[in-house]
């Protein structure tokens, strides 16, 4: 996710059910730092042994968690059973002349004509570059050999109007999934991703742009007392010295990095219970404080879902867990080719402005099965909530989620984009976006993102078939400029792609961030 470089204020969205202030559930877990070295990463010492063991003991109580993973896993192998995308570039698309397609938006772009979801983007605040990310399915083979599917990388020179051809960033054997891209002041790119399920999550950087990676550093296996690892969320600071990566293996975990990420603390177990943990969000203030935004479920899915804000104020030394709201059990979609139980479930999202002020957004319902409503709440300092704000439409009907929060240039401003069906329950969903200037106490009319009625198989006048993949992200740029990628398909297991597009702004060289002119003491990320 693009990183908000110059927030204070946080922001979290998310769609569940709860009261101000949550319901005042709060974790508080601190552990002993070991470092993990980027060459290679240490034999396990005694607390690495002891979490192995507390971490092998829960996994025997979330047994059936395993079958959701094989749900997943058969999506994602089927997807890659599809034929690969077709030669040229993709079609024109016609745009609906619907009103609430009228903005400061251009037509959406579809990335490439093969099969693409979960994209990911970081829009740099100090340039032109824009960089993205995408999961691709059928991709070409390469030598020595490419993952299928595989991370693509593309970036723009030019604040996204053209872009450079794609790239593989990291050659491995297996599957690569979930990838996670932010950018630093000075333009140094700090990526994530799944490199398969064992290890998991590793890290790469890159000092020129994108052109060239490091090599991938682990977050689990060796050394940790993690055997895999799912699902990573990266936060990083403005000036890229601090970096955070979340992820889970059922627990939730953080490692922390204080050297522009050349090594790597021991990750640290933040939960305390046996719930399935995922993380959906994070934002790095300007005074360094961190936060995660993350969803809890019991193994099966089923029951109460927990919407929460892990934090540190100590440079990931210790991390607080509080609960902000609650849903009630998520709905079925098993009218959806391939969708298993709990992939509509509650997502957050989390951002900061440059005053310090935190928002999320997320999706929850209060009834058993009903679909999710969007909702958003702030906060000066991550603790304290306010009452929640319904910002998708008020209908009981409606299925809404997926959300995608930033921070824009000014205090109080903030971007956010979402998924829902309300031109066709079930059967047409479409990407929306709202925005305020004032923190949250009002915000603009919602303007339909994906409003293309052709281009693809899966889109009509009305939306499109399915949301492709588990999130959608947004960044913006120098000029105030907002950009927004998502993923559309047929279904959950079937063909889909990523598609692009951005406010409509020539870019300009914007003064340099106040915090950098500032900072005499900073020290270059060479």
């Amino acid at each position: 996710m693009g990183m908000n470089a110059r927030r204070l204020t946080l922001i979290l969205v998310l769609s569940l059910t709860g009261c101000m202030g949550g319901n005042g559930l709060r974790q508080t877990v601190s552990t002993p730092a070991h470092k993990m070295s980027v060459q290679s990463a240490p034999g396990a010492s005694n607390a690495g042994k002891a979490a192995e063991h507390v971490y092998q003991s829960e996994q025997q109580a979330k047994a059936p968690r395993a079958d959701i993973l094989a749900l997943k896993r058969a999506g994602k192998a089927r997807r890659s059973t599809l034929p690969p995308g077709w030669r040229g570039e993709p079609p024109p698309v016609r745009i609906s002349t619907d009103s609430s397609t009228q903005g400061k938006f251009e037509a959406q772009r579809l990335w490439s004509n093969y099969v693409d979801w979960e994209p990911a983007i970081a829009v740099d605040r100090s340039s032109p570059y824009v960089y993205q990310l995408t999961n691709r399915f059928g991709v070409p083979q390469c030598e020595p050999g490419c993952a299928d599917p595989a991370i693509i990388f593309r970036r723009s020179s030019d604040g996204g109007n053209t872009w450079e051809p794609d790239q593989y960033i990291l050659q491995t054997k297996g599957a690569q999934y979930d990838p996670e891209i932010e950018v630093a002041e000075d333009g140094v790119l700090y990526a994530a991703m799944m490199a398969n399920y064992a290890p998991g999550v590793v890290f790469m950087k890159s000092r020129d742009r994108g052109k060239t990676w490091s090599d991938p550093i682990p977050m689990a296996g060796r050394g940790t007392g993690i055997p895999w690892s799912d699902k990573p969320m990266l936060a990083v600071s403005w000036d890229g010295r601090d970096v955070y990566l979340a992820f889970n293996a059922s627990n939730a975990f953080v490692a922390s990095s204080h050297d522009y990420g050349e090594t790597w603390e021991t990750p640290i177990m933040t939960n305390n219970d046996a719930r399935s943990w995922f993380h959906s969000g994070a934002a790095v203030a300007l005074n360094g404080d961190v936060y995660f935004a993350s969803s809890d479920y019991a193994a099966d899915f089923r029951g109460e879902v927990g919407v929460s804000i892990i934090r540190s104020t100590d440079g990931g030394k210790s991390w607080v867990t509080d609960r902000v709201d609650t849903s009630a059990e998520v709905p079925d979609c098993s009218w959806a080719q391939g969708c298993y139980f709990g992939f509509f479930g509650p997502q957050a999202d989390v951002a900061v402005d440059s005053d310090g002020t935190v928002m999320i957004a997320y999706n929850v319902t209060d009834v058993d099965g009903a679909p999710q409503s969007l909702y958003v709440k702030t906060s000066i300092n991550g603790v304290g909530w306010s009452e929640r704000t319904l910002i998708s439409p008020p209908s009981a009907t409606v299925l809404a989620g997926f959300p995608a929060l930033t921070s824009g240039l000014e205090p109080g401003d903030f971007r956010l984009a979402w998924i829902d069906d309300r031109n066709a329950s079930k059967a047409a969903f479409n990407v929306w976006y709202r925005e305020t200037s004032d923190g949250g106490l009002t915000w603009s009319e919602a303007v339909r993102l994906s409003a293309a009625i052709d281009g693809a198989p899966y889109k009509t006048a009305d939306g499109f078939a399915f949301p492709y993949g588990d999130y959608l992200e947004i960044g913006v740029d120098g000029n105030g400029a907002t950009h927004v990628i998502w993923g559309e398909g047929t279904s959950y297991d079937d063909a889909g792609g990523t598609w692009y597009t951005r406010a409509q702004s020539p870019w300009i060289i914007p003064p340099l961030n106040p915090a950098v002119q500032s900072c005499s003491s900073c020290t270059s990320n060479q």
